[in-house]
């Protein structure tokens, strides 16, 4: 298992980096991964797609992916919306 911080803006500018490192990762045998996105002060529709693609490969090959949710209520917001909080298992930061 494999933790990621993410931090500030998870949006569309940030999101290919973000993937390029969770893919890195995940090519290097990662299969089951902790996004903390406790520091991030925004998620658009990129940092979705980011982490359900992310999620779909994981699960297919046995693995899985948790998040530990934004303190920044709005960006907490978008997982409720979107019902993410149905699909990944998601933690409170600490």
């Amino acid at each position: 298992m494999t933790t990621i911080p993410v931090s500030g803006r998870f949006d569309t500018l940030a999101a290919p980096d973000i993937k390029a490192a969770l893919e890195a990762e995940f090519e290097a045998g990662t299969r089951t991964f902790v996004v903390d996105l406790s520091n991030v002060s925004f998620m658009d529709s990129a940092a979705l797609a980011v982490l359900v693609s992310l999620m779909k490969r994981c699960r297919a090959d046995g693995g899985d992916v948790r998040l530990i949710a934004p303190a920044d209520e709005d960006a907490a917001r978008i997982l409720r919306l979107t019902r993410f909080d149905l699909v990944f298992d998601i933690h409170e930061p600490t």
